[in-house]
């Protein structure tokens, strides 16, 4: 019996699925092996066959699942945080004679849509914060491909900044996808293969249609898809060398002791999961949630060191990985959620004095990562294919980096107390541009698009008092302004029509609008994942009856709808 369907028999059976964890750590992965030496560290990736991260498919050798990418995006964390002495990561396989082959297919091919375009977006987001490292943390990666390299993890050897191949008679770098499959790489890998790589159009045209055949030797090196390649006698030595070159590069500050990062899992309370800063409260009949975020307490006098000390108790840090940890809970546990009231709670002088600390020592190694982190939550936010409104009252805390929030949200509404006092928004120099999005500008800046050259005034004066409702319309905050009448009702109104409207229609829409502007390699990533990978990932030529995917591992080929669309 296939496992198509096996999958398909425990669907049929109402099998209640657990809910995915996004916590882990070195003493419980499955699938990889962390190695530190000084420096230079290694990510050994060897598949646990046996360990899906649900049941249904079986895992073949060197494939990836989400259980293998959450672990890898655990390890970067960890090494970020915990061994800020590395300069530089080699990947390789602890498979002899394959490096990857590819996202499981048994495993995308029996799971719902939803599942499929968020595993894509997860992988994506995991392999950018790599690029991120090596941009900001002064982390290198080099791709050691000791074998066969196919599909995600020829595009995860794109991430890298280094890619060195085996020279043997079989070890080729291929995306198959195409041809195989009759969806896309998911992971970035064609936008990667011409922007970054700067493979010629035609070279990458051909290469993206030969399926498992790929590219070996030296023509991998002519056609750039590899920097380098290696016999197995001297492959060891020639990654060694590109690793060292790499390190040789870094020249941000690095420290010398981590700080442990401890799970972060919440208490789950009927629909509500607690957090110590962070609130996700379900209403499922609504197909609504409330995320709410409980802002720093106190002044943060001490020196850097004392926050070291804190590590993951850290305010911004824990607060954050909190807020991540809810993101991907909506996502991919959540998916019937479509509107998300985003709430925050808390002190506003507690959280400029948090932001002026963190301005200050931005530099420092700890800082430096914990900004980086709270910017990756920012983006993971853009991504969510949640409906997010803002709700300012007068108990909000929408100040400085908790203001970022209510920037990334798709509408902000805010009462207007009359002149009371009680309900404000501030800016703190974390806005201009700490955080930024993935096309690399600030949030406040995309409301300023139509007039640059009135964005840093204006960010200014956020900066300088608090401003009211009146004065935070002016200055482009709120989308609407309401008076305490209206308020409660016109908010309720709004989120029930939201909720109402076509889920996929407002997935597209909200991803056109989040991204204005010129784009990125990044934002152009994504912009394709949801353009095409939703689309591929929908027509019967890739998960119909007779579509490729379905076919994959039958005996019967695909059969095609030829119409071009």
């Amino acid at each position: 019996m296939s496992f198509f369907k096996i999958s398909k028999k425990l669907l049929a059976a109402n099998v209640v699925l657990e809910p995915i964890r996004f916590s882990t750590s070195p003493d419980r992965y499955r699938h990889w092996k962390i190695e530190v030496n000084g420096e230079m560290a290694k990510f050994v990736w060897k598949t646990d066959v046996t360990a899906p991260l649900r049941p249904g498919y079986e895992m073949k050798d060197q494939t990836y699942d989400l259980g293998v990418d959450i672990e890898l995006a655990d390890a970067i964390d960890r090494i970020r945080f915990e061994n800020p002495q590395v300069k530089v990561v080699v990947i390789t396989s602890g498979h002899d004679r394959i490096f990857c082959s590819g996202a499981n297919i048994y495993m995308l091919r029996s799971s719902t849509h939803g599942f499929k375009v968020n595993f894509c977006k997860f992988t994506n987001e995991t392999r950018l914060a790599m690029e991120n490292a090596s941009q900001h943390s002064g982390i290198k990666f080099v791709a050691a491909l000791n074998g066969m390299t196919a599909g995600g993890g020829y595009e995860l050897a794109m991430a890298c900044d280094g890619i060195v191949l085996i020279d043997d008679s079989s070890s080729v770098v291929s995306l198959p996808e195409v041809g195989l499959l009759g969806v896309l790489p998911g992971t970035g890998g064609l936008t990667r293969l011409v922007d970054k790589r700067k493979v010629r159009r035609d070279h990458a045209d051909v290469f993206t249609m030969m399926g498992t055949t790929g590219v070996k030797g030296q023509q991998a090196v002519d056609w750039r898809l590899v920097d380098a390649i290696a016999s197995r006698s001297n492959f060891a030595k020639v990654v060694e060398q590109r690793a060292q070159a790499l390190a040789a590069q870094v020249t941000v500050e690095k420290g010398e002791m981590g700080v442990k990062l401890d799970d972060v899992e919440p208490v789950v309370e009927g629909n509500t999961l607690r957090y110590q800063h962070v609130t996700l409260q379900m209403d499922p009949a609504k197909r609504t949630a409330e995320l709410i975020i409980q802002g720093p307490e106190g002044d943060p006098s001490g020196s850097v060191e004392d926050a070291v000390k804190a590590g993951a108790s850290f305010w911004p840090l824990r607060a954050f990985r909190e807020l991540d940890n809810a993101l991907l809970q909506l996502r991919m546990n959540y998916e019937n959620v479509g509107v998300v009231s985003i709430k925050t709670r808390g002190s506003r002088d507690a959280m400029l004095a948090m932001d002026s600390f963190l301005d200050t020592h931005r530099n420092h190694w700890f800082i430096r990562e914990t900004l980086l982190k709270m910017a990756q939550v920012f983006r993971r936010m853009d991504l969510t294919a949640k409906t997010f409104f803002a709700t300012i009252d007068n108990e909000s805390n929408f100040t400085g980096s908790l203001l970022e929030l209510a920037l990334a949200a798709d509408r902000v509404y805010m009462l207007d107390d009359e002149g009371a006092g009680t309900v404000q928004v501030q800016g703190s120099a974390l806005n201009g541009g700490s955080f930024p999005t993935w096309d690399d500008v600030s949030r406040f800046s995309h409301r300023f698009l139509d007039t640059p050259d009135q964005m840093m005034p204006s960010l200014a004066t956020l900066m300088r008092n608090p401003q009211s409702a009146r004065d935070a319309n002016n200055l482009r905050i709120p989308t609407v302004v309401y008076d305490k009448f209206d308020f409660p009702d016109e908010v309720g109104t709004a989120i029930e029509e939201r909720a109402s409207q076509s889920p996929d229609a407002l997935t597209a829409a909200e991803n056109c609008l989040r991204f204005p502007g010129a784009h990125t390699m990044a934002s152009m990533i994504f912009a394709q994942l949801s353009a095409w990978q939703n689309l591929v990932f929908s027509r019967p030529n890739a998960v119909g009856p007779r579509g490729a995917l379905t076919a994959y591992g039958e005996v019967w080929s695909p059969e095609f709808d030829r119409r071009r669309t």
